[in-house]
């Protein structure tokens, strides 16, 4: 039998249910750091790295404010969001040679957001063949570098990519 060790897994197993509050809020109220994996704060919104990221250099984009959907959102938010996951991708493209992306906003738990109450959009990064043995047979996926290496290396790409 192989095994694959994830431990940073634990933490989410054994806490997910009994966080109180919304992790974004949370998030954003802490200085930025391989903490909160902020990489970037605009004036209405901000960009995190995924804690429990489908590859290196899952990113999302989120308000500020704490709103379910993006029709309570007001029409500067939206924008900044949109502005904002643009520059995601051109980020991507200059710290890991992106190919491709998938993008995308789950609003309500039917659509299978993760976290409900507070939208937010997911940008993935994606690769010819980045789907291997693991992922299509094995249900698991191998990231190639830690957490905090990716948040060190986006965190430097909005810094140099405006």
């Amino acid at each position: 039998m192989n095994h694959l060790w994830s431990p940073w897994r634990m933490k989410y197993i054994e806490n997910h249910e009994k966080e109180s509050g919304c992790v974004f809020c949370i998030a954003q109220a802490m200085a930025d750091g391989a903490e909160n994996l902020i990489a970037f704060r605009g004036q209405l919104a901000y960009v995190i790295l995924n804690r429990y990221p489908y590859t290196s250099g899952h990113l999302m984009v989120i308000p500020f404010e704490h709103k379910p959907n993006l029709e309570e959102l007001d029409p500067q938010t939206r924008a900044e969001m949109m502005e904002l996951a643009s520059r995601c991708t051109s980020v991507l493209r200059a710290v890991y040679r992106t190919e491709s992306f998938n993008m995308g906003i789950n609003i309500g738990e039917a659509a299978g957001a993760g976290v409900l109450g507070h939208v937010h959009i997911h940008i993935v990064p994606r690769w010819a063949g980045d789907t291997n043995f693991m992922s299509a047979t094995g249900g698991t996926r191998v990231l190639p570098e830690a957490l905090e290496d990716t948040y060190q290396r986006v965190r430097e790409g909005f810094q140099i990519v405006k």
